[in-house]
């Protein structure tokens, strides 16, 4: 545990050092601004662009519209940023041969990858807050306070959800060694499996099944909620994350180290 916590140290140190967290931090600050200020102003500035153009009648904004809004970027650009952050995890190590000299402390192969893994979770789960936090003090300026409760699980399901495909893009960091190749399968992943929930009973277990529950608990709209289907997602979720640690702990296990 020694070993575990010096490196944990180191890569958090890393993480800041190199920029990675205050990048990604900045990153999501941005789509953290940008929600609901998008919710709050699209309707009209498409209205004073396409005037009469505009058949469809847009209505009023409402808080709810700024929580749809910080779920699709942080769903879309969020998820972009956990494949970033993994696909050079394992195979920068190794491009630079710093792996090996790791290990050649005491320190075993499944304590290396976790001080990593957690590393990242954590810089995703502060950028994470931290978009939410300012998601929610812009949606009380621009339209009214919304429980905090709420937006707390917000950021909860979608920091398991955006360590889902960081998780699955580690897995590839490890298998293949290259961080091209990682981010290739990651993306793929991650697209492949959004694809896949297109079908509702599949959608209800895997990461993707997550977006629908977190909004309706930030928005406010628990009452028809299936709880089910939260269960499901939850669990689904974490079930593709030890399943990715798994495959990553198997694959550096067996590779030859130079």
């Amino acid at each position: 545990m020694n070993g575990f916590r010096v490196l944990l140290g180191k890569e958090l140190r890393e993480a800041w050092h190199t920029r990675r967290l205050p990048m990604v931090a900045l990153l999501f600050l941005v789509l953290g601004l940008i929600s609901p200020l998008t919710a709050k102003y699209l309707p009209d500035i498409m209205r004073a662009a396409l005037g009469d153009q505009l058949t469809i009648p847009l209505p009023p904004a409402v808080a709810a519209d700024a929580v749809a809004q910080i779920q699709k970027n942080l769903g879309q650009m969020g998820a972009l940023a956990a494949i970033a952050l993994a696909m050079g995890a394992i195979a920068g190590e190794l491009d630079r041969g710093t792996a090996a000299l790791v290990l050649a402390q005491p320190v075993s192969r499944p304590v290396f990858l976790g001080a990593k893994l957690i590393a990242i979770t954590l810089v995703l789960g502060i950028a994470t807050v931290f978009s939410v936090a300012i998601a929610w003090i812009y949606t009380a300026l621009l339209f009214e306070p919304m429980p905090v409760s709420g937006w707390a699980a917000l950021a909860l399901l979608d920091w398991l959800a955006l360590s889902a495909w960081m998780s699955l893009t580690f897995l590839a960091s490890a298998a293949t060694g290259s961080a091209t190749a990682a981010a290739g399968l990651g993306f793929v992943a991650w697209v492949g499996l959004s694809i896949a929930a297109v079908v509702p009973t599949v959608d209800r277990l895997l990461p993707t099944g997550l977006t629908e529950p977190a909004y309706r608990i930030a928005a406010g709209l628990t009452a028809d909620m299936d709880t089910g289907r939260l269960v499901t997602a939850v669990a689904g979720t974490l079930v593709v994350i030890a399943l990715a640690v798994g495959g990553a702990i198997v694959a550096f296990g067996r590779r030859e180290l130079r």
